[in-house]
């Protein structure tokens, strides 16, 4: 038998580690990309999205957005977490019940289990924007993972060290990966290389990232 009898076969998902606690799982997340990224315009259309400023008053070339519980903002007064979004005075959109399951989902099988994600930060990165090597360290349990998703556009990922001047590996990020850290990774610092140019079927020019946390 061949595979055009059985049509389009699925995805191949496989678990890819990193070092002890983080994990890449390949392709996790394309079953349920068009519905992913459908809610992301559902968020979007209450909460746009919009180019931070870091506390020394520059502009985050990703521009962001967040749903849940709590959002996480950066301004003149410092990174946190708050309720309310800031240019809207409301509460953030709450968090799709699909990307609360996807995270639960995926944490689990990176052996995270009973993650519950109170916060969703979602980023849009256009040719040209990255982010810089950080931690992730304004939330409140660091017993906790991260679970990071990629849509769209390939990215390079990378995993750095429990210090800023170790130097990073380089994970290549395709539609559909989803990274988790946790335990002994939970603290290194990670970020993304700049965003090539290209055009994916689903998103256009650009490349979004949904980012977990249990921020309290």
């Amino acid at each position: 038998m061949t595979q055009d009898l059985f049509g389009e076969q699925p995805p191949e998902q496989t678990v890819e580690p990193l070092v002890d606690g983080a994990v890449v799982l390949r392709q996790f997340a394309l079953p349920n990309a068009e519905s992913l990224m459908a809610d992301i315009e559902t968020v979007t259309s209450e909460a746009p999205f919009r180019h931070m400023k870091t506390p020394g008053g520059h502009a985050m070339s990703a521009a962001m957005s967040c749903c849940g519980d709590l959002g996480w903002v950066t301004d003149r007064r410092g990174y946190r977490y708050q309720a309310e979004d800031p240019e809207s005075g409301r509460p953030w959109p709450a968090m799709p019940a699909a990307f609360r399951e996807l995270a639960r989902s995926a944490a689990e099988t990176a052996g995270f289990e009973g993650f519950e994600p109170d916060a969703c930060l979602i980023n849009r990165y256009q040719p040209g924007a990255k982010m810089g090597l950080h931690q992730d360290k304004d939330e409140q349990d660091f017993t906790q993972p991260i679970v990071s998703v990629s849509l769209g556009l390939p990215m390079v990922f990378q995993f750095g060290g429990l210090k800023r001047s170790e130097r990073p590996i380089r994970v290549p990020l395709a539609h559909g990966d989803v990274v988790v850290w946790g335990g002994p990774a939970r603290m290194r610092y990670h970020g993304v290389l700049t965003l090539k140019a290209g055009e994916h079927p689903l998103t256009g020019g650009y490349r979004y990232n949904l980012t977990f946390r249990r921020a309290r």
